[in-house]
């Protein structure tokens, strides 16, 4: 018999801000669904074109409140729609500011983290909104004690572990990739060198460091392009670095992609890069791995588990920009560690499926269960 599972969530997957955390939630539960759960996730409701109610995936989708006051609506839906309903269990998705669901949640409850923002705000944000983020995160450990958390990398559990959780309530599942859509084709590749960064346009992601690389890469191959896809509030600043640096007839902004396009954009990829400053896991870099491309990506929290340095791909000090340079144009320019570390790819990204982390996930939902009910 499957489970009525309750989850709360600042984003759906069609929220226009939707990233990583979500594009792991709806492939895990979609498949709960499928395996014969019912799912109901109550989010933020992004503006008033989206409707309060709708069902994606077999996943009925709840809309309240707004994107930014969120976390103040959870507890109010929470007793007011599902105090007394028959749920199994609820999950807090934790992204962004805390909702404290232990306060006052009753039914078997359990933590999803993808990452935490910790200091990254800082860079990204208003200094008021920075401090209230980061200060949220930091009481975690005070009102989520001893809750079952699932992590998707070591990088986010370590931080998590750092902040005063207790490690063994912390169990890691990695994202997984659809390998019906992201697979490989060599014939596509581009004849002319493409860099690729598949990413969400804000400060923290690192677009910028990116562009300031490209300076030299263009210098030494001048027939090098970019392609940046995503949108996000940096935007503007980005396109207007991009003048400044005189990089119009080589860097394309392509805005929103599909999956289709952004699997043929990994396709034609001589290299991806992912210059964030933070990631929980790095769902872009298995991605592009299936997709037979090697990445480039800053040394920074998650990406330096998602990426194997000298055997999926190159990883090169966060935000040194010459450093940056230097391993692109060296993968641009040597055909043979380019084949040799997108072969490797192909294979590491067989190692993460949807499948596996939905089984993974029933399993321990299933022990949060018991250990709450002792069915």
């Amino acid at each position: 018999m499957g489970y009525k599972i309750l989850v709360f969530n600042w984003r759906d997957i069609k929220n226009p801000e939707a990233g990583g955390a979500e594009v792991n939630f709806q492939e895990i539960f979609k498949r709960l669904v499928e395996r014969g759960h019912q799912v109901t996730l109550v989010s933020s409701r992004h503006n008033q074109s989206f409707p309060e109610e709708e069902w994606i995936d077999g996943i009925r989708i709840i809309r309240r409140g707004n994107r930014h006051t969120f976390n103040y609506t959870v507890p109010k839906v929470y007793k007011r729609e599902f105090t007394r309903a028959s749920i199994d269990i609820v999950v807090d998705d934790l992204n962004k500011i805390p909702f404290y669901t232990p306060l006052y949640v009753r039914h078997p409850l359990f933590v999803m983290v993808h990452h935490l923002h910790g200091t990254s705000t800082y860079g990204d944000a208003f200094l008021p909104a920075a401090i209230y983020v980061h200060l949220m995160e930091r009481m975690i450990p005070l009102f989520y004690r001893g809750v079952p958390f699932i992590a998707v990398s070591e990088s986010t559990k370590s931080e998590l572990v750092r902040m005063g959780l207790n490690a063994q309530d912390v169990r890691i599942i990695h994202n997984g990739v659809d390998h019906d859509s992201y697979t490989p084709d060599s014939s596509a590749q581009s004849r002319e060198p493409l860099i690729v960064c598949v990413t969400r346009l804000k400060k923290y992601k690192g677009a910028h460091i990116l562009l300031r690389a490209m300076e030299a890469v263009k210098k030494e191959i001048p027939g090098a392009r970019l392609v940046i896809t995503g949108r996000g509030d940096y935007e503007p600043k980005l396109r207007e670095l991009t003048r400044n640096l005189h990089l119009n007839g080589c860097v394309e902004f392509a805005g929103f992609v599909t999956t289709k396009q952004k699997v043929d954009l990994y396709r034609r990829a001589h290299v991806v890069v992912n210059p964030s400053a933070k990631e929980g896991w790095g769902l872009t870099v298995i991605e592009a791995n299936a997709c037979g491309a090697p990445v480039v990506a800053a040394d920074a929290p998650g990406l330096t588990e998602s990426v194997l340095p000298e055997d999926t791909g190159l990883l090169y000090p966060h935000s040194d920009v010459k450093a940056l340079s230097k391993a692109i144009i060296r993968l641009l320019k040597d055909k043979d560690l380019r084949e040799r570390l997108a072969a490797r790819s192909i294979q590491w990204a067989k190692d993460f499926t949807w499948q596996k982390a939905t089984q993974e996930v029933e399993a321990f939902m299933e022990q949060v269960i018991s250990r709450r009910t002792g069915r």
